[in-house]
């Protein structure tokens, strides 16, 4: 859901109509409408004068994201891509540019029809935090994602989702450069060492964590309440808990108040290999 200050209540929650008869209904926004609304609301941000250094930065990032996103629109079918989605923040900002570079992509008149959905995987943590759970069932709907749910470890759920959807050739990750064992990414990575076989793309591997915020806060991106509470990155209740370095008075600051990328991970427990 975006948001942003100023909006209208009618802005925050468009809707489509139909009428039947003397009869309205009001239906949710398709994909095609949802895409064009975010496209609209991110090419505002990218035109704009930036505020300051972050701003321009954090545009020049998303423009070179988008165009990693529409070279995978360009070699695959939307029957082949899927996207790795945990409502964690990293994928929330390459969901945002994934739906808007579809827009931009099916209004081109040689493109093919507008999916009705997106194909998804949830990788489901042990010991999932209720609030995760909820905010992944209410963007799915919201941004029209057919999710696959597995909770199995990362390997294993990757192969079996690919076993029941072999149409994959290509899921977009939202793995950053300082996530653990992203330092040698790039934006595409074929699979190997015994994983399952399909091209990982990373579109926002090399965007710093505050650039993450920014962009979220300046298009008003609905996120995860868990980050205002001072989670920092998540992942499950007994590996996750708020960075220790936004305590304050017995509390914790938002996390979008961190600015230094290597104390991102400080209040998370690391265990297996991460896709």
């Amino acid at each position: 859901m975006l948001e942003s200050d100023g909006a209208t209540s009618d802005d925050k929650t468009h809707q489509s109509t139909q009428t039947i008869g003397s009869i309205t209904q009001n239906l949710p926004p398709t994909l095609p409408e949802i895409c064009a609304q975010i496209h609209e609301k991110v090419y505002a941000f990218l035109n704009a004068e930036p505020k300051d250094e972050r701003t321009k930065a954090v545009q020049a990032q998303s423009r070179t994201s988008l165009g990693v996103i529409e070279e995978v629109l360009r070699r695959y079918s939307p029957s082949e891509i899927s996207l790795s989605y945990n409502g964690g923040k990293d994928c929330l900002v390459l969901l945002i540019l994934y739906l808007c570079a579809l827009h931009t992509h099916y209004a081109h008149p040689s493109s093919s029809t507008f999916p009705a959905s997106l194909n998804s995987v949830y990788i489901i943590p042990p010991h999932p935090f209720p609030a995760v759970t909820t905010f992944v069932d209410s963007t799915s709907t919201l941004y029209h994602l057919t999710l696959t749910r597995l909770a199995l470890p990362m390997r294993e759920a990757f192969a079996a989702y690919l076993t029941a959807q072999p149409a994959i050739r290509a899921i977009f990750v939202g793995t950053r450069r300082t996530d653990p064992h992203g330092g040698s990414l790039t934006f595409f990575d074929e699979t190997d060492r015994g994983w399952p076989s399909f091209m990982r793309v990373h579109p926002v591997i090399d965007w710093r964590y505050a650039e993450i915020w920014c962009f979220i806060r300046e298009l008003g991106v609905e996120y995860c309440g868990l980050y205002d509470e001072g989670y920092t990155s998540l992942g499950g209740r007994e590996d996750t808990h708020p960075n220790p370095v936004l305590a304050e008075g017995g509390g914790y600051r938002p996390a979008y108040e961190l600015v230094e990328d290597g104390e991102e991970r400080a209040g998370r427990d690391w265990g297996e290999a991460r896709v």
